[in-house]
């Protein structure tokens, strides 16, 4: 008898457990439909993304071409600036150039000038050390004992050269 009760309670523990077992079973049947339903919806989701990620790079390679297109066309445009840059430059130089001869030729003439007033005249000074010397001295030469009605310009253009001067600096 103790063998008819040990395999009948033996047979009910192994009833038990199979009915355990089944429902984890089903349990886990289930999620595994869950997890293949979410992996199908997620492949759908990446087909149709990577359609739209290849658009979006046709697309920005299409700008790209146009864009190099376009500055290709501008190439000729800036190399004209560029050009006109250079010939604005050599401009400026050359009318600095010809601004500082004419200058120097001004002073020159004026200095020739002084030099021959004080080697007619019966004191001779000393050469003035400074540009600012020398400028007082001319005007002191030029305008004082003469008439101001003929030696007007030469005050506008002593004027004009100091000006340039200090720009220059």
């Amino acid at each position: 008898m103790i063998y008819q009760i040990s395999v009948a309670l033996i047979a009910v523990a192994f009833a038990v457990l199979v009915f355990f077992l089944i429902r984890t079973l089903k349990s886990a049947q289930g999620s595994l439909d869950n997890v293949s339903q979410t992996l199908q919806e997620v492949q759908k989701t990446i087909d149709e993304l990577s359609y739209e990620v290849k658009q979006t790079v046709r697309h920005a390679n299409d700008i790209t071409v146009d864009v190099q297109h376009k500055m290709k066309k501008i190439d000729p445009v800036m190399e004209s600036v560029e050009n006109l840059g250079e010939v604005l430059n050599e401009v400026t130089a050359a009318a600095k150039q010809v601004s500082t001869t004419l200058m120097a030729k001004f002073q020159t003439k004026r200095n020739n000038a002084e030099q021959t007033k004080h080697a007619e005249a019966v004191h001779v000074t000393a050469p003035p050390a400074t540009s600012t010397d020398r400028t007082l001295q001319s005007y002191e030469a030029t305008y004082n004992g003469e008439a101001k009605g003929g030696k007007n310009w030469m005050k506008y253009i002593d004027v004009a050269a100091n000006v340039w001067q200090r720009m220059r600096k």
